[in-house]
Parts: C-alpha cells; sequence; structure tokens
C-alpha cells in the first residue's frame, strides 16, 4: 500500500535552495546526514527533497509541486507579509475545478502551488 509521496526536485545551488526553503517558507532540514549534492526540508506533513542538477536553466525547468494545505488564506497572507514573490499567473483564487490555489517559482524555477479545496 501507497502511504505517503516525497517529490524530488532539481537544484543547482544546495545553499541558496536550503536558505530560500527555510529562511523564507519555513521548512526545516530533515534527515540524519547532510550529503553534499542532495537536500531534504519539511514542513508539517510534507517533504520535499532536492538532487544537485548544476547545469539546469531555470527556463528549461518543469519541476513542479502540488501541496495540499488546510489553510490556504492565512500561508497566502504569511507569504506576502514575508515578501516571498508570488507568480505573476499563481496570485491566490479560487479555480473552476474547486481549488483555492496561489503559485510560486523557487530559486530553480520549481513550481510550487498551494491548494485548498473548496
Amino acid at each position: 500500500m501507497l502511504t505517503d509521496v516525497h517529490p524530488k526536485l532539481p537544484m543547482r545551488d544546495k545553499t541558496v535552495t536550503k536558505d530560500f526553503y527555510i529562511n523564507k517558507l519555513g521548512f526545516e532540514l530533515f534527515g540524519s546526514a547532510d550529503f553534499d549534492f542532495y537536500l531534504m526540508v519539511r514542513k508539517d506533513q510534507v517533504q520535499i527533497h532536492f538532487f544537485e542538477f548544476r547545469e539546469l536553466d531555470p527556463a528549461e525547468n518543469y519541476g513542479q509541486v502540488y501541496i495540499r494545505t488546510n489553510d490556504i488564506d492565512a500561508l497566502y497572507a504569511s507569504m506576502l507579509e514575508n515578501n516571498i514573490s508570488i507568480h505573476p499567473n499563481g496570485k491566490l483564487q479560487t479555480r473552476p475545478w474547486g481549488q483555492k490555489e496561489f503559485s510560486l517559482l523557487d530559486p530553480d524555477s520549481n513550481l510550487l502551488t498551494f491548494g485548498q479545496a473548496f
């Protein structure tokens, strides 16, 4: 039986990725080992893993993660308070498929979409 999924996304620079997820988005380091070319972070029940891909061209990166939340309004407000750039096409809105969502890009152009059912 399946129990969890932990996406693996590309990163060009572990220091930059770690700073963004920990200091801007409020994630914490996860795991008992610090590998040079791998990073694991978590926040609440969500884990995201990263692998080094120094040659990544952010303009050609299609990495995406959909993260569900139970308080989209508070999460969105906290992103704005922390001066997190919201994707130009990803402002908070209710979508026709019954989700209230917003999106942002990390430093490597991985798309993070946060959503809550309504």
